[in-house]
């Protein structure tokens, strides 16, 4: 029988980065999906369905996708911006 093949190694960093970019390509495509999910439901009694639970869960979803959408861009942000260059020293010093 053959040994298992050894994982290839993956900087922690860079997996992490990936995932977060596959998670918001990801994220309209569940938005969507979940804002659809009211006009599937209805009520039993009345065969309609809720207007004010409607209201309630599209908002809710609304809240949930601005604030992953915020920590998505939070971490993508930090991977993407340039690293900030020291200041320059000034004065009379700064001419030598």
């Amino acid at each position: 029988m053959k040994p298992p093949a050894s994982l290839p190694f993956l900087a922690r960093n860079s997996y992490r980065l990936r995932r977060l970019m596959d998670a918001a390509r990801f994220l309209p495509v569940f938005g969507f999906v979940l804002l659809l999910l009211p006009l599937m439901r209805e009520d039993l009694q009345t065969g309609a369905a809720s207007a004010a639970s409607e209201w309630a869960y599209l908002f809710a979803v609304w809240l949930v996708l601005i604030g992953a959408t915020l920590f998505m861009s939070r971490g993508l942000r930090k991977a993407f911006d340039p690293p900030k260059s020291p200041p320059k020293p000034s004065g009379p010093a700064a001419k030598d």
